[in-house]
């Protein structure tokens, strides 16, 4: 008989859906730690998108109907993926936020997906990062 030792990380904690517990993978998250709110709209866009253009979905138009949201909402997330790379990458691995408010909001970046210039961008974004 051969023994098997299995070692795994592992956390339980409630899913939502009537308290039930449930084991995740990995480390539970410091208390008070949380993702930025820009961060998790910003995967969004990129998830969308990719929903998109492998026809799971037609649209955003459909994308709206589905998650309950106007299509002028969804516009807005996915307005994100207007941004240059680089400040995407940013966005996307941004610090947990330990406590009170998110450093960069949504309408920080609005105005900056808005613009079209990848330079222009990079100088609006680096303002925002200074505050």
């Amino acid at each position: 008989m051969i023994g098997l030792t299995v070692h795994r990380t592992f956390h339980v904690r409630n899913d939502g859906r009537c308290g039930a517990p449930v084991m995740r993978e990995g480390r539970a998250s410091v208390v008070g730690e949380r993702v930025p709110r820009v961060a998790k709209l910003m995967a969004l866009a990129i998830r969308f998108d990719r929903l998109i253009r492998d026809g799971v979905v037609k649209d955003q138009a459909e994308l709206a109907k589905l998650g309950h949201v106007t299509r002028a909402r969804l516009t807005q997330i996915m307005a994100f993926l207007n941004l240059a790379p680089d400040i995407q990458e940013a966005i996307l691995t941004m610090g947990p936020t330990e406590s009170g408010r998110d450093l960069v909001k949504e309408r920080d970046l609005r105005p900056i997906a808005a613009e079209v210039g990848w330079g222009r961008q990079r100088e609006m974004w680096a303002e925002v990062e200074r505050v």
